[in-house]
């Protein structure tokens, strides 16, 4: 596995994305991140084993489509982003979750 920056690996992950498809979908030890458009699957495994302390099993990114928005008669496009789903090592959902969701 190639070496990473640990500098560097902290900016990819720009922030977790908590829907009812992500909520549910952490019941199986998938969790949903938003991360850089340039970001790569090898270099999201290492940012989220890095900043998390966790086994990372599987990445699976997605670009979904920009959508256009417009404001009066000015037409534009929502920012682009990717979407990465990172599976979990059975045992270690609890040390993601803690991070993620601390008790208030």
């Amino acid at each position: 596995m190639a070496k990473f920056d640990p500098r560097d690996l902290a900016d990819l992950v720009r922030r977790p994305i908590v829907t009812e498809k992500a909520t549910i979908q952490m019941e199986q030890n998938k969790y949903t991140f938003e991360v850089i458009p340039k970001a790569t699957k090898l270099e999201i495994r290492a940012a989220i084993e890095d900043l998390f302390q966790v086994k990372v099993v599987k990445v699976n990114t997605h670009m979904p489509p920009r959508k256009k928005r417009r404001v009066g008669k000015f037409v534009g496009f929502k920012p682009q982003y990717k979407r990465a789903i990172v599976t979990v090592a059975p045992g270690d959902e609890e040390k993601i979750r803690q991070v993620l969701f601390p008790e208030v």
